[in-house]
């Protein structure tokens, strides 16, 4: 009789051992599947954030100051402002299809006159430059705006070691409109917006002074 409850004894001792090594097993596996949730809630929340404040900066910030070419008239048709990536951002691609380049003017509003990256040479003067784009893209007959990069290797990303210029022409008349026209007279002020695929546009907002005279650049701060 002894020996039978020894036996019993010996082998309830073993199943209560089965069932705590049991319940440390599933307990360490349900630690691990919330440690890596916790892991995984964290990490998404860290993207989240990075998203959300990836979209709130601009790719763009300028980087010297804008001016202006009056026309015979002595408004502003042509407007150039240089641009630089952000810090912290590795190239944004100023190709067509990738970019909006909308112009709020006093009369008029212009969804989005961008045209892409002028991709010839490079020219060191303005007036030449303009004149190379109206020659090439028939620039100065109708609202249109084009980046000009550079230092840069000849494709239509702008990198950090890059800078860039926009280019905006405004027409002196408008279609079917008479007496309508989308240069800036004195004191008028205009906003130009920038817009590409990641980030919040770049806006400039500018006043034209007064007193401006014809054919000439004008400083626009």
């Amino acid at each position: 009789m002894r020996k039978v409850l020894k036996n019993k004894k010996g082998i309830v001792g073993i199943e209560a051992a089965i069932v705590l090594i049991a319940f440390i097993i599933v307990a360490a596996a349900l630690s691990y599947v919330v440690i890596n949730m916790g892991f995984y809630i964290t990490q998404k929340t860290k993207d989240t954030m990075q998203s959300g404040l990836d979209e709130s900066l601009s790719a763009l910030q300028p980087d010297g100051l804008a001016a202006g070419k009056t026309n015979d008239e002595g408004y502003i048709e042509w407007i150039i402002f240089p641009v630089k990536l952000s810090v912290g951002k590795e190239g944004l691609d100023l190709k067509k299809e990738a970019i909006v380049v909308s112009v709020y003017l006093p009369n008029a509003t212009l969804l989005n006159i961008y045209n892409g990256v002028y991709m010839d040479s490079v020219e060191v003067d303005c007036d030449v430059l303009i004149m190379r784009l109206s020659e090439a893209c028939g620039m100065n007959e109708t609202d249109m705006a084009m980046f000009v990069i550079y230092n840069g290797d000849s494709d239509t990303v702008l990198e950090p070691t890059e800078k860039a210029f926009l280019i905006v022409h405004l027409n002196s008349t408008v279609a079917d409109v008479p007496g309508a026209r989308h240069t800036v007279a004195d004191y008028e002020t205009f906003k130009i917006e920038v817009k590409g695929a990641k980030g919040s546009a770049l806006t400039v907002v500018r006043t034209a002074p007064g007193g401006m005279p014809k054919n000439t650049y004008v400083n626009m701060g």
